[in-house]
C-alpha cells in the first residue's frame, strides 16, 4: 500500500498533516488528518485565579482571542452567579462582531479564497494573497486590508488591544464607549456593510458565474450529511454572542435545543490514539466511527453549521442573502463542504450589519458597565467563534481559583467532519494513481473550507495524552511502533 503525505498542510492556523493511503490500483483506501501539536491549556489553568482566565485563554492563539476572551468571561458570569449589565452585553457583542469581520475577511481573501479566486489547480506559488492581488487588482486588496483593520480597530477600542483583549470581567466589562468612539464605530461598521456586500458580489462574479466551480461545490466528493449545531436567538436566528444551542438533523428539522449549562448532557468527546485532538459527537446517538448519515452522532459547526442549524439571520440584508444561498443550492440543509465559503460571507454581512445596529444604539454609551459578583461556584460560557461553537467550563473553589477547566473548541467539534471530508475528497479526485499538486490541493480544500485552528483544539487527557511514535531505519523502513493510549 502506498502512502501520500501532505506535510505541512497549508493556509490554516496551527500545524497538521494529511496521510492518504492508496491500494494496489492507486485508488484511495483511506485518509487521515493528524494533529501533532499539544497545548494542554485545560491542565495548566488549574490553580489560577478565575479572573485571569479571560486574559490567559486568548493567548492560546492570535486567531480567536475575542471568542476565547468572552467564552471565559461568560463562564465567570455563570460561576459567580452574576448577570452582566445591558450596556456590557451590547459592548461585548459589538466587539465580537468586530472580530467576526476581521476573521471572516482574513479567511475568504487570504486562506480559503485563493482556491477559487486564483483557481484550485493554479501553481502553488500563486495560491495566496499575492495571486489574489494579481487576479482582482491592487485597489480591491487595499479595501480588504482596510476593512480587516476596521474589525481589529473595533476590538482595540473596546478591548484595549487589537489581538489579545483585556476588557471582560465577571458581571460586565472594564471600559465603556464615549460619543466620539461611538461615531468611529458607526462609520467603520457602515463601511464594513458595503464591503461585505462587495465581497458577496465577488463571490457571485468569480465563483457562482463559473459553472466548473458550481459543479465542484455540488459534486459528490465534497458532500457530507451530518447534523448541524449552532447558537440561535429566541427567533431561531443565528446569534454569535448569546442564546440557546440548536441542533438540526439531516432533513433540516430541529433535533434538540438546549442551554449552555446542559452541554455535558448533550455532547461527549471521543479519543483516537493517532492524534492529540478529540472528536465530539451527540450523546443521544453515540459515536459510530467516521461515518455520516442519520445514525452517526457527528455534527458540524461554523458558518455552514450555524446557518443550517438556524432558520435565518438576525439582520435584513444578511437574511436576504441567507435565503438566496439556500434557493441557489437546492434548499436546507446544505451538505456541501465548499459552501462554507458562501456561508462565511453571509455571516460577514450579518456581523457588519449587527455592528452598525449596536453602534447606533443610544444606550451603547451608558456607564452601567458592571454588576457586583457573588460567591464562586461553577459556570459554562458559550460563544460562537468564527470557526464554530466554543465552550468554556470552569469549576472554582471557595477562594475563586480554578479547580477544573474544560474547553471544547470549534475545531474539535469539526474534527471528525474534517477527517471525513478529506477522505471523501481524496477518494473523489485521486484515481488510478494519478497524482499532482492540483489534485492534492483539492484534497486540502476539503479541510480549508472549515477554517480550522489547531492551536486550541488539542487537549491533555487526565495524566497523559495519547501518543504514537513510529521509528524508521535509514532506509525509511518501519522498525518499531510505540503507543501510549
Amino acid at each position: 500500500m502506498k502512502t501520500i503525505t501532505i506535510d505541512p498542510i497549508t493556509r490554516l492556523e496551527g500545524h497538521g498533516k494529511i496521510e492518504i493511503f492508496l491500494n494496489e490500483k492507486g485508488n484511495v483506501e483511506n485518509a487521515y488528518l493528524q494533529i501533532p501539536e499539544l497545548r494542554g491549556f485545560e491542565k495548566f489553568a488549574e490553580g489560577r485565579k478565575a479572573e485571569d482566565m479571560p486574559i490567559i485563554t486568548p493567548r492560546i492563539c492570535g486567531v480567536c482571542p475575542v471568542a476565547h476572551h468572552f467564552a471565559a468571561t461568560k463562564a465567570l458570569d455563570a460561576a459567580f452567579n452574576v448577570e452582566p449589565t445591558e450596556t456590557a452585553k451590547k459592548l461585548r457583542e459589538l466587539m465580537n462582531c468586530g472580530y467576526f469581520i476581521y476573521d471572516h475577511t482574513l479567511h475568504f481573501y487570504f486562506l480559503g479564497g485563493p482556491d477559487f479566486v486564483v483557481g484550485p489547480d493554479a501553481p502553488m506559488g500563486e495560491r495566496n494573497i499575492f495571486g489574489v492581488l494579481k487576479k482582482v487588482g491592487l485597489d480591491i486588496v487595499k479595501e480588504v486590508i482596510k476593512h480587516r483593520a476596521y474589525g481589529q480597530r473595533i476590538t482595540q477600542i473596546l478591548g484595549g488591544k487589537a489581538t489579545h483583549p483585556s476588557c471582560g470581567l465577571p458581571g460586565g466589562i472594564s471600559k465603556g464607549l464615549n460619543a466620539e468612539e461611538r461615531l468611529q464605530m458607526e462609520d467603520m461598521s457602515r463601511s464594513c456593510v458595503e464591503f461585505a456586500k462587495f465581497s458577496l458580489k465577488i463571490f457571485d462574479d468569480i465563483v457562482l458565474s463559473n459553472k466548473d466551480y458550481v459543479d465542484l461545490i455540488v459534486s459528490d466528493p465534497y458532500q457530507l450529511n451530518v447534523y448541524n449545531l449552532g447558537t440561535v436567538d429566541k427567533n431561531n436566528n443565528v446569534n454569535f454572542y448569546d442564546g440557546d444551542i440548536r441542533v438540526t438533523d439531516l432533513m433540516g428539522k430541529e433535533f434538540d435545543k438546549f442551554q449552555p449549562s446542559q452541554y455535558l448532557d448533550k455532547i461527549s468527546e471521543h479519543v483516537e490514539p493517532w492524534t492529540y485532538s478529540k472528536f465530539t459527537y451527540l450523546k443521544e446517538i453515540g459515536w459510530k466511527g467516521f461515518i455520516d448519515g442519520p445514525d452517526s452522532g457527528i455534527f458540524r459547526v461554523g458558518p455552514l453549521g450555524r446557518l443550517n442549524a438556524a432558520e435565518g439571520m438576525s439582520t435584513p440584508l444578511a437574511n436576504k442573502e441567507y435565503k438566496r444561498m439556500y434557493n441557489t443550492l437546492g434548499g436546507k440543509p446544505i451538505a456541501s463542504t465548499l459552501a462554507f465559503h458562501w456561508a462565511r460571507l453571509v455571516e460577514l454581512l450579518n456581523a457588519a450589519e449587527r455592528a452598525l445596529e449596536l453602534s447606533q444604539d443610544p444606550q451603547i454609551t451608558n456607564t452601567d458597565l458592571r454588576n457586583p459578583i457573588n460567591q464562586p461556584g461553577e459556570g459554562v460560557g458559550i460563544v460562537e467563534a468564527a470557526r464554530g461553537t466554543l465552550v468554556h467550563h470552569y469549576k472554582l473553589d471557595e477562594e475563586g481559583l480554578i479547580k477544573k477547566a474544560n474547553l471544547i473548541v470549534a475545531t474539535t467539534n469539526n474534527y471528525a467532519d474534517i477527517c471525513m471530508s478529506i477522505r471523501d475528497a481524496a477518494k473523489g479526485v485521486i484515481k488510478n494513481g494519478q497524482i499532482n499538486d492540483g489534485l492534492l490541493n483539492m484534497v486540502e480544500m476539503a479541510f480549508r473550507a472549515y477554517d480550522p485552528c489547531f492551536g486550541c483544539s488539542t487537549h491533555n487527557l487526565p495524566g497523559k495524552g495519547p501518543l504514537t511514535v513510529k521509528i524508521y531505519d535509514q532506509n525509511k523502513q518501519l522498525m518499531k511502533t510505540i503507543e501510549r493510549l
